[in-house]
């Protein structure tokens, strides 16, 4: 049985879904005013990692992430750059998709933005208004009032008591409390803005969500997440607005990633600290960020340096050697030992993503049939004998979205890489030593490993 720490209960949960075997999931997205950063790579990771083993478990999922896409931040970026504020969201909105697609993130079954679906969110805090849930100032602003939502707080475990000694109504705001938060502001000159009952204006932060994932999953779902930053105010205040708009409960479960943090720190702009997912990508494969967040705990911060990604590439070398071929002098191997293992670890490996998504334990089951997979090779197994393992152990991978492929160049390229091994192979035949080592060195310098064994030399880009 598939279990889940649950924020809103602050408890592991069985996991049961409104619907038989369909999993209706929201994530937040992105607010797209620049370059996504390894801090979102890891966020993704995480929750596509979710959704597959969810599917790999029989559920269908529908998966929703919205993009932000109207946002102060956007709005100043593009001021900054002499462009129109949609236009530059959308150039982000491409390059994030192009991104998350390098990281073996599936697509989304929707990516609702808040620039198309204001029609919603207009009559979203117009039916707030009519329950007495929210109220429109006199400059053109809407509040929700927090005072009517009895439990109000719930997820972040906060009292409104406790919240409003600290707050204050800031400069030019018309709140009745301390603590409403706006569901539509009244534009400012030079600003993006769309018509509404309340003059010309743009919807705050947390009603955008609440009002796409009505339109794209309805009332109700079954997971709700994204990063533990998030628990406070914005999905606190997604809880106020839908369930009190819907009179229902919004969503079943609460998951909240930790944060990723570079040499001990989160990162941040004002630190100079963030790496974009492109500057990743081009010196690290997309396997090796996955098996960083795979190694560590979702819930837990994440160490983002050298000596942890040096770790995860290590772990995804030592897991392709399990995909290798046959020897071409394999005679044969137990035949029993292989299906064993492979059965082994995948009960193992369900067992651990059972236990709230435990991906440290389902990488050391696959680690576990890697080592039978090669033990079985190095004693003779053939490639008959190696298939069906290597194909749940490329089921398993799959689950955790781990592609486990080696580099390719050109054809020009391995063409250049077999000729030099040709001219080694050569010089080693003839004890000319010295070139046979000036060989391997240009071509460790071309990015290319060599392995030399008794039925010849094998290779790889490294």
């Amino acid at each position: 049985m598939l279990k889940i720490y649950n924020t809103l209960t602050r408890k592991t949960e069985e996991f049961q879904t409104l619907q038989p075997k369909l999993v209706k999931m929201y994530v937040c997205g992105v607010t797209v005013y620049n370059d996504a950063h390894v801090g979102h790579a890891m966020s993704a990771i995480v929750f596509d990692v979710i959704r597959r083993y969810l599917i790999y478990r029989g559920y269908a999922v529908k998966f929703v992430m919205n993009y932000t896409d109207v946002d102060d931040k956007i709005i100043n970026r593009a001021r900054q750059l002499g462009e129109e504020p949609l236009q530059l969201s959308q150039r982000y909105i491409d390059d994030y998709a192009s991104d998350l697609k390098n990281l073996n993130v599936l697509p989304a079954t929707a990516n609702p933005q808040v620039s198309k679906t204001m029609p919603l969110i207009i009559q979203f805090i117009e039916g707030l208004i009519q329950k007495g849930y929210a109220y429109a100032a006199q400059n053109g602003d809407v509040y929700f009032r927090v005072s009517k939502d009895a439990d109000y707080g719930k997820l972040s475990n906060r009292k409104l008591d406790d919240m409003q000694a600290g707050a204050r109504i800031e400069v030019g705001e018309q709140k009745e409390h301390p603590m409403d938060f706006a569901l539509w502001k009244a534009a400012k000159a030079g600003e993006i803005s769309w018509e509404s009952p309340w003059g010309q204006g743009r919807p705050g932060w947390h009603i955008e969500c609440s009002a796409m994932n009505l339109a794209e999953l309805g009332e109700q779902i079954d997971i709700h997440g994204g990063g533990n930053d998030l628990i406070f105010p914005h999905h606190e205040n997604e809880i106020a607005q839908s369930e009190s708009y819907t009179g229902k409960e919004f969503s079943r479960y609460w998951m909240h990633n930790g944060m990723l943090q570079l040499g001990g720190e989160k990162m941040s702009k004002s630190l100079g600290n963030i790496v974009s997912i492109k500057e990743f990508l081009s010196k690290r494969s997309a396997d090796v960020m996955r098996m960083l967040v795979l190694n560590g705990t979702y819930r837990a911060p994440l160490l983002f340096n050298d000596e942890t990604l040096d770790a995860a590439e290590r772990n995804v070398e030592r897991l392709k050697s399990a995909l290798k071929p046959a020897s071409v002098s394999a005679t044969g191997y137990p035949a029993e030992t292989l299906p064993a293992a492979s059965e082994s670890a995948k009960k193992n490996f369900t067992e651990a993503m059972d236990n709230d998504f435990n991906t440290a334990g389902a990488v050391a089951a696959l680690f576990e049939l890697s080592k039978a997979i090669n033990t079985a090779r190095d004693n003779g197994a053939t490639s008959e004998q190696l298939q069906p393992a290597q194909s749940a152990f490329k089921e398993l991978a799959n689950a955790l979205g781990l592609k486990l492929e080696e580099k390719q160049g050109s054809s020009a390229q391995d063409a250049e890489v077999n000729a030099l091994i040709a001219e080694r192979n050569e010089a080693r035949k003839n004890k000319q030593w010295k070139r046979s080592d000036e060989i391997r060195d240009q071509l460790k310098a071309l990015g290319v490993t060599l392995e030399d064994s008794k039925d010849g030399t094998t290779w790889k880009w490294s």
